[in-house]
């Protein structure tokens, strides 16, 4: 089955299903090697790498990330 498949039959499912699945799916993540983790990271740093490279996002100082939450926290 494809991801496509999978998706749409899973997004077909009732609100109490979907929450269950995506609760079960979560979990699963926890349970990931530290090889399977080190390749989702390196994935997602690839990923957000090639985002900036084509302009797609931007940096953003973590001086005002921490602001920005300390003034939500308020």
């Amino acid at each position: 089955m494809d991801f496509a498949s999978l998706e749409e039959q899973a997004l077909s499912l009732p609100a109490e299903d979907r929450a269950r699945l995506a609760n079960d799916l979560l979990d699963s993540l926890d349970r990931l090697s530290p090889a399977e983790l080190r390749t989702l990271w390196l994935d997602e740093a690839a990923r957000r790498a090639g985002q900036l490279d084509r302009g797609e996002a931007q940096l953003i100082p973590a001086e005002e990330v921490a602001k920005k939450a300390r003034a939500l926290l308020k």
